[in-house]
């Protein structure tokens, strides 16, 4: 296996998948004739199916090829944007909405675990840093570009951004040609099980706390930090943000996302319990001084919180992938994507209703301090336990 390739076509693979062409599907719906009640329920829809699949998926994965579970990804992805063609009404977008939690499950964890097991099979797990770091830019680039060129045609015709998707999925599929099973994994699938996988699984969860606690500090920063991203948007509206201030802001999302991913191998140097500490006190900060509420203030917070957010995925990936062995490694991984799922569904709503409440700006200066005390405290425990 030419490991370099491999890491080439994982990379436009990713490119492909991740390519932001749709983001706008609230807006198109709302072009469809879909009421806002019936656009939220999709979305609903997504989350609660994406919640459900999310660990079959990576138990699918370690049990058969990462490469076929990659292609199924695709497919979905393909099904779903033909589907958002057709005009068939609430129940018809919904099931495409159905399909398209199932392309994200697929390959959720998927990508990674290939690649891990890759550098693993040729001795150089040392450059998985580098690697996840890589692979996270690609996938920022990917996902503002086609943003970018999204807002180019909404007052155009967005229909055509589906017809795009339907290309990319079909490069997605054939980037996959050029991905190699590793050996290793090849030779799981011949004798492990469905069961045992998902026993073996509960297992090392049951055996590493670390493990859970590292699975439950990343969903629970990332929900919070996502929450700030996506009501920042409903800021923007009520402020009045002109578009070349919206195009400004969100194209410094990608500067900011890709500077502090380049810093993951580094950061990575540090000890894990000050990491975390430090990130958690970071975000605390940002989230307390969102409480001053001036729009100049509040917009350069959102790219700070916006750049932590995209520290994440690196980091955690390598932290996960350390510490799970490899006959789970997709499954595990999957979990760890469930719990980011259902923190979402917790605290998305949540917030909504406190920012409806008290407004934005104090909502997040509140999660802030209470972010600062848990930061607080894990300090103290770190000082005790050194």
């Amino acid at each position: 296996m030419n490991h370099q390739k491999q890491l080439y076509a994982a990379y436009a693979y990713s490119f492909f998948a991740f390519f932001g062409i749709t983001q706008l599907w609230v807006i198109y719906l709302g072009q469809q004739g879909l009421s806002l009640v019936a656009i939220g329920l999709c979305e609903s829809i997504f989350h609660v199916a994406s919640f459900l699949s999310e660990v079959p998926s990576g138990v699918l994965a370690d049990r058969f090829s990462y490469r076929t579970m990659l292609v199924l990804s695709r497919i979905m992805s393909l099904i779903s944007s033909a589907m958002m063609l057709i005009n068939g009404g609430f129940a018809w977008f919904a099931l495409s909405f159905i399909f398209s939690a199932w392309s994200y499950n697929l390959q959720s964890g998927t990508l990674e675990a290939l690649l891990y097991e890759s550098l693993l099979e040729a001795d150089q797990k040392v450059r998985w840093p580098q690697v996840s770091s890589r692979l996270n830019i690609v996938i920022e680039i990917a996902t503002s570009s086609g943003l970018l060129l999204a807002g180019t045609m909404v007052n155009w015709d967005l229909a055509v951004s589906y017809w795009l998707a339907l290309g990319f999925a079909v490069l997605g599929i054939l980037a996959t040609l050029f991905l190699h099973e590793p050996q290793q994994h090849k030779q799981q699938d011949a004798h492990q099980t469905i069961s045992q996988i998902i026993r073996e699984a509960i297992t090392v969860l049951r055996q590493q706390p670390t493990l859970r606690r590292l699975m439950v500090f990343d969903a629970t920063v990332s929900a919070i930090a996502a929450a700030y991203y996506f009501y920042f948007q409903n800021v923007m509206t009520a402020r009045h943000f002109s578009t070349p201030v919206i195009t400004l802001l969100l194209a410094g999302t990608t500067v900011v996302a890709v500077l502090t991913i380049r810093l993951s191998p580094r950061l990575l140097k540090l000890n894990t319990n000050r990491l975390l500490a430090g990130v958690l006190g970071i975000l605390s900060l940002l989230l307390l001084l969102t409480a001053i509420g001036q729009t100049a203030v509040i917009s350069g917070l959102f790219l700070l919180i916006y750049g932590l957010s995209a520290l994440m995925p690196p980091v955690f990936t390598v932290l996960y992938n350390a510490r799970i062995p490899s006959a789970q490694r997709a499954t595990l991984l999957s979990v760890a994507s469930l719990l980011y799922s259902l923190a979402m569904i917790g605290l998305f709503p949540l917030l909504g209703w406190a920012i409806q409440q008290i407004g934005f700006a104090w909502t997040f200066g509140a999660c802030g301090g209470l972010l600062a005390l848990a930061s607080l405290i894990g300090w103290r425990r770190l000082r005790h336990s050194a």
